[in-house]
């Protein structure tokens, strides 16, 4: 009698180490985040997400990994079938929106054709960066004295700093290749190269929130503003903007960048706008989905509070742009539960690919 029980005993214990070790393994989460390359700010705001999210709950794993630029994270996503379930990553809307188009001009160059279909998880910021120049030399006022200049931009595999100043340049104001000197070093060497004298004009960083209050500079600016250089500041006017919406069928915003913003800015400055978000295969899984917006709407507010993290939080920033067609099903039933669904129609939504 007493080995029966002691071996029903034995068993039971089995069953319940199982139960628990099944209970953990269940509620492990490891998710990929594909970002941006050193020197980007998304990448600093995903890391410091993975550090908060640790902190919580040790079970849930945030993996940042740096890449080669928003358009590589497309064309990875769109060509890795094995990521679509376990992977996010940091895109903008107009780049989901020219997916269809890879692989033909203006593309080329950029990406290929990517038939797969993506949903926005969270909005990170609205994105000045690329469309904005920084110069040493104040002979330069407009994009139209860039002929026959040395440009610094950033890598033909980011969209920001790379594709959209190449496109914003030849559909705004007929500046190519042919007519100027455009370089790709990346993000990481643009400062240098200006302060060098090795490039008349950079792209730089800047990420805004939908009230244009609160703004996030790129670490490039902190790098400028330790020289002694002068700095001047290029932008763009909004009959520039529509011009290139028309030819493009981009949907960027005309923004004011107050005086003081940017280093040594005295004045303010006009240029564009477009939204940067995480999106996610839309067989992603929805409980995932759900779990990362959540642990993204709670530590939000400390990465407002933390310099040079996220100050472009906000929950208006994180819906901006979603709608019930263009927003993975977790998301949304998260944002529901926070009670900020309702906020997504003070802002026009970004028309994905169906």
């Amino acid at each position: 009698m007493k080995r029966r029980n002691c071996r029903f005993f034995g068993q039971m214990m089995i069953i319940g180490m199982l139960i628990i070790s099944f209970s953990l393994s269940a509620s492990a989460a490891d998710i990929d985040i594909l970002a941006c390359p050193e020197g980007c700010t998304t990448l600093a705001i995903s890391m410091y997400l993975s550090r908060e999210i640790q902190k919580s709950d040790p079970e849930f794993h945030l993996n940042p990994k740096a890449t080669e630029g928003y358009l590589y994270n497309l064309a990875e996503m769109g060509r890795n079938s094995a990521l679509w379930k376990t992977t996010v990553f940091g895109i903008n809307d107009d780049v989901l929106i020219f997916a269809p188009q890879g692989g033909k001009e203006p593309f080329t160059k950029f990406f290929p054709q990517v038939n797969a279909k993506f949903r926005f998880l969270y909005g990170i910021l609205w994105e000045v960066t690329g469309h904005y120049f920084i110069t040493t030399d104040p002979k330069l006022k407009t994009y139209s004295d860039f002929k026959g200049k040395k440009l610094g931009l950033g890598l033909l595999t980011q969209s920001d700093w790379g594709m959209n100043p190449t496109l914003d340049l030849k559909y705004g104001y007929s500046i190519s290749h042919e007519n100027a000197e455009l370089f790709y070093p990346g993000p990481a060497k643009l400062g240098k190269a200006l302060l060098n004298g090795e490039v008349d004009a950079i792209v730089a960083g800047l990420g805004a929130e939908p009230n244009f209050k609160s703004w996030l500079p790129s670490l490039i600016l902190s790098e400028l503003e330790k020289s002694d250089k002068p700095l001047y500041y290029i932008g763009q006017e909004a009959a520039a903007g529509e011009k290139i919406n028309e030819s493009l069928k981009t949907s960027y915003i005309p923004i004011t960048i107050p005086a003081g913003t940017l280093p040594r800015q005295p004045r303010p400055l006009n240029t564009l706008v477009d939204g940067n978000y995480h999106a996610c295969h839309e067989s992603f899984p929805e409980d995932l989905a759900y779990k990362l917006v959540k642990f993204v709407a709670k530590i939000g507010p400390k990465a407002r509070l933390e310099a040079g993290i996220w100050q472009t939080w906000s929950p208006e920033m994180m819906v901006a742009g979603l709608s019930e067609d263009n927003t993975h099903p977790g998301a949304i039933r998260a944002y529901k539960e926070l009670g900020w669904w309702e906020l997504i129609k003070k802002f026009k939504p970004a028309n994905l690919p169906k």
